[in-house]
């Protein structure tokens, strides 16, 4: 018999989530109110998580310790290992010279303002955002526009309205690879049927989204008049986009999502604007407002350009091969051979140690503690292969490679290091019973969890700047609360995930990025005092969307 779960050890419920989301409230002051930095906020957190799951929980302080262990170790495979590598291979396209390349396509496409920001903002946005994550399609598509001619603080403000609909797929779909193994165990699923569960369900959520961004962009840039009159484009832009992130999130794989949708976006655009052009260029006041060119020629180097990319997309489609086509044979399921290098074991001195109870299991059940190394299969191997493969192609000798792959350590040093220490108070409140307190005292919001389930996700990224750092903390706990309340658990996980997008416009991190990107750093204020409405704005609509499907859209949740 291992140590049971106590899930309220201040003797009731609502002292006892207060208490329990201690760990969550010193991050969220350290890094809202102190500013403090984002991994000393998360030390903080991280040591404060230990000492209530010893002194509150009264966890013995091996099975506390082990958990923290785990958690470092699954935020080093699960997470950093597919964001570092991802931005390696942004790094490579950098130091190569071809994102020069891509930056010149990009500024050719057409003089018109309005063409620009979706193109930019909103397409290639949304590829850095799949590609990278993080703050680098902030920094990147506002200083492209600030250099096109943008001013400066609008360029910035577009670029954080932009960067919402792709970031629950960012960074190769990694906030909901995150996602799906914390809340496998919770939910009897493997990992990779959880992911796929919750790509799917975001897939029906943030498709909405992408309808209404595009639009919702020009009216903040021209206004709804002007909007008016490229509608063709918006229409172009947000339905590629849209039909392509459905399809890629239900059937083929979240890695893929943002990838194979922004390159779609931004090629449906291209495609448009060789047959249709708005009647004159939209400029800005102090420019020139001219007719439309009679055509609009793209560049010749536009396929040279975007080969990296190719590259990637090719890359991960051939790695997971096996999961869009059924019953291929042996020899031609690479999916299933880079599998056969995956290691799964049991954390010694947890696995089955902890034992859960009513009401969260319907009977006394131990709590598994199994980890799943997939080397060949990771996302961020596949991301990392392909950086080499198109630095190749591209003409770098093995020593830029190397030297490109220390620069990029050394510049996410500090966020590799936040990162471990989330997960790891993420295992340790998962373990010790806090994460599970939390669930049964959100479970009173009744009916109505499910709008109040987008403004906790939207909470954990206006503060972290991350979508899997908030599935990471608030995952768990609301696959946990919706259980309870009869309200299916896949749903309440992706709505975390959809939620939280929308506090990336917010975040104080990536204000600060898009502030320092275009020289104004001081300018944090101002920015979000013009995104901060329509931050809470669209959080309702995701919000609603949820409660929708959890009452008469049921059906389009979908199940294992």
């Amino acid at each position: 018999m291992g140590w049971i779960q106590d899930y309220q050890p201040a003797g009731g419920l609502w002292i006892s989530a207060l208490l329990a989301a201690l760990p969550i409230i010193v991050l969220l002051v350290s890094l809202g109110v102190l500013r403090r930095s984002a991994h000393l906020s998360a030390a903080l957190a991280l040591v404060t998580a230990i000492v209530m799951a010893l002194v509150l929980y009264r966890m013995p302080v091996g099975l506390a310790l082990d958990s923290a262990l785990m958690g470092l170790v699954f935020g080093l495979w699960s997470v950093a290992w597919i964001a570092f590598n991802a931005v390696y291979f942004h790094n490579v396209t950098v130091a190569t010279g071809r994102f020069d390349n891509i930056k010149a396509v990009l500024a050719g496409f057409s003089e018109d303002r309005r063409l620009q920001a979706l193109l930019i903002a909103f397409g290639f946005g949304a590829l850095l955002e799949g590609v990278a994550g993080g703050g680098s399609p902030i920094a990147i598509t506002a200083a492209m526009m600030a250099a096109l001619g943008f001013p400066p603080v609008k360029a910035v403000i577009l670029a954080l309205l932009a960067n919402t609909a792709p970031v629950a797929f960012g960074g190769l779909g990694n906030p909901l690879i995150v996602l799906g193994r914390l809340t496998a165990p919770i939910l009897g699923l493997k990992p990779e049927e959880a992911t796929d569960l919750f790509s799917a369900m975001v897939g029906r959520q943030v498709p909405v989204l992408a309808l209404i961004i595009p639009a919702f962009l020009i009216v903040v840039l021209a206004g709804w008049k002007r909007m008016v009159e490229i509608w063709p484009a918006v229409v172009t832009a947000g339905l590629a986009f849209a039909i392509m992130q459905f399809v890629t999130s239900n059937y083929i794989s979240p890695s893929l999502v943002d990838v194979v949708a922004a390159l779609s976006a931004m090629g449906a655009l291209w495609i448009l604007t060789r047959f249709w052009k708005p009647k004159t260029v939209w400029r800005f006041d102090e420019e020139d407002t001219v007719a439309a060119p009679a055509t609009t020629k793209a560049s010749r180097g536009a396929l040279y350009a975007w080969a990296p990319y190719v590259i990637l997309v090719l890359a991960i489609f051939l790695s997971r091969i096996g999961t869009i086509f059924k019953n291929l044979p042996t020899w031609l399921d690479l999916t299933k051979l880079l599998h056969k290098a995956d290691w799964v074991f049991a954390w010694p001195g947890l696995h089955n140690e902890v034992i859960q109870h009513p009401p969260i299991t319907a009977k006394n059940t131990p709590y598994a503690a199994n980890l799943t190394v997939d080397f060949l299969y990771s996302p961020g191997t596949v991301a990392l292969i392909a950086a080499i493969i198109a630095g190749l192609v591209m003409g770098a000798k093995g020593k830029l490679l190397l030297q490109t792959y220390w620069k990029t350590l050394i510049q996410m040093r500090w966020a590799l290091g936040t990162i471990f220490m989330i997960l790891a108070i993420a295992f340790v409140m998962n373990y010790s019973g806090a994460t599970q307190t939390l669930g049964l005292a959100l479970a009173a919001t009744g009916a109505l969890f499910p709008l109040f389930s987008a403004y906790i996700g939207w909470l954990g990224v206006f503060l972290t700047g991350s979508d899997a750092s908030t599935n990471s903390l608030f995952g768990p706990m609301q696959v946990i609360s919706a259980q309870q309340l009869h309200i299916d658990p896949i749903l309440a996980g992706a709505t975390n995930t959809s939620g939280g997008v929308m506090g990336k416009m917010i975040s104080p991190q990536n204000l600060s990025i898009g502030a320092t990107a275009i020289g104004q750093s001081g300018k944090e204020g101002q920015l979000l005092r013009q995104t901060f409405l329509w931050s809470l704005l669209l959080t309702g609509v995701v919000g609603v969307i949820s409660l929708l499907q959890a009452t008469v859209l049921s059906f389009m949740i979908p199940t294992p």
